[in-house]
């Protein structure tokens, strides 16, 4: 069995996701819109999205698809959607924690793992009773924009070399 450094581990993410589902939203407070595509850059970070023009640690929400399984399970429903959980991006295949301190890309643009997107009060009106603690380490991480582009429902997902 091979061993090595906590920082070699940390570094070896050969994994590879892809977009399952991308949503903005124009208004604060207002649902997701379920979109095909979304338009990143650095100065905007999404498009549309009334986080647009702020710049930031928050310009973009990831969370797994995996995880929204673990949610319906710890919740007894039989169906979320993504529209529920606030985030831009649901992803699948891939670790988002591996990615919350480095650089990564959807398709061809590059973005930075700012932190944890951890749930906020929103999410017991969304998901019921229990759906903030349901949230907690489920709720995936937060990014900056780096680099202009599109991305789409079947991009790629991987850590930036």
């Amino acid at each position: 069995m091979a061993t090595g450094s906590l920082a070699a581990l940390l570094d070896t993410l050969p994994q590879r996701g892809r977009v399952v589902w991308l949503g903005a939203r124009a208004r604060r407070r207002a649902a997701l819109d379920e979109c095909a595509a979304l338009q990143l850059d650095p100065v905007s970070g999404i498009a549309g999205d009334h986080y647009a023009g702020r710049s930031g640690k928050r310009q973009v929400t990831l969370i797994q698809a995996e995880h929204i399984e673990v949610l319906r399970a710890l919740l007894g429903r039989p169906d979320i959607e993504a529209t529920l959980l606030r985030r831009n991006v649901v992803v699948a295949g891939i670790n988002l924690l591996a990615l919350r301190q480095r650089r990564f890309r959807i398709g061809e643009v590059l973005l930075e793992g700012t932190g944890a997107c951890h749930p906020c009060s929103r999410m017991e009106e969304a998901l019921g009773a229990g759906g903030y603690n349901a949230m907690r380490g489920h709720g995936g991480i937060t990014a900056r924009v780096l680099s202009d582009g599109r991305i789409a429902c079947g991009d790629i997902v991987a850590a930036a070399s």
